[in-house]
């Protein structure tokens, strides 16, 4: 990180406090692509000499950034660069290969692997029978370690009969027994984090987030997942190219 005193002047005009300015300027700086993930910040001992202000200006600085999504803060080691999944909306892809192609290094966090009886909702929505058991898949979904969203995957057992053989990735597992996916159905919308949801999410209870469901299809019609993600909007970008009508 290069910011220096030189490059930062408070704004006379500017009637918010000090370090609400400064997190302005980092924080432009990051969605500039000034500073690249991962990408340490100096602590708050060498931000306030950079910038001649005191260590607690510069240790608010950096908690309106954690705040914002903008910067983690990794106990032990220091204040990194967050990151940020920009993903297309035409594509059907697993959460591993949405990350590695981005260069981050996925991960999965296990709450849950059984097999379990299917919900009402579950059978309906993927064609069950009373009674049919599922795979009930839970976890929190990393990036470079950092919690980016937590999911619940349901599968008929016909499909997933041991859930403890998936790995990081639901698909590839999918992929290797033949039963990959070859269209979906997805559905977004905006919710606020309950206490739990914020506790799982590492995010104040209350903030926003996108809830989204999916549910996958064989070529034959058969629907074989469905998962409810809840993932951080302070980490997601979701991109749809739309042409207009001829």
């Amino acid at each position: 990180m290069s910011l220096t005193s030189a490059e930062f002047k408070p704004d006379q005009q500017d009637n918010s406090p000090l370090y609400m300015q400064i997190a302005r300027k980092l924080s432009d700086d990051v969605r500039n692509g000034r500073y690249q993930v991962d990408q340490a910040l100096p602590s708050e001992r060498t931000l306030s000499e950079l910038l001649n202000v005191s260590r607690v200006t510069a240790r608010k600085a950096i908690d309106q950034l954690v705040d914002q999504g903008l910067v983690v803060r990794r106990r032990g080691s220091g204040n990194y660069i967050a990151p940020r999944i920009e993903q297309p909306l035409s594509n059907l892809t697993s959460f591993s290969e949405q990350l590695s192609q981005r260069g981050y290094k996925p991960g999965s966090r296990w709450l849950k692997r059984a097999l379990v009886a299917a919900t009402a909702d579950e059978q309906l929505s993927l064609g069950l029978s009373p009674n049919t058991r599922v795979a009930r898949l839970e976890r929190l979904r990393l990036a470079d370690d950092v919690v980016m969203a937590y999911e619940v995957s349901v599968l008929p057992q016909t499909i997933v009969a041991n859930p403890e053989l998936i790995g990081d990735s639901l698909y590839q597992y999918l992929d290797s027994v033949g039963k990959g996916p070859a269209r979906a159905l997805q559905h977004i919308r905006a919710m606020n984090a309950s206490a739990e949801l914020a506790r799982q999410l590492e995010v104040p209870e209350g903030q926003a987030v996108l809830f989204i469901t999916r549910i996958a299809y064989l070529e034959s019609g058969q629907a074989i997942e469905l998962t409810h993600s809840y993932c951080r909007s302070d980490h997601y970008d979701f991109v749809a190219e739309m042409r207009r009508a001829a």
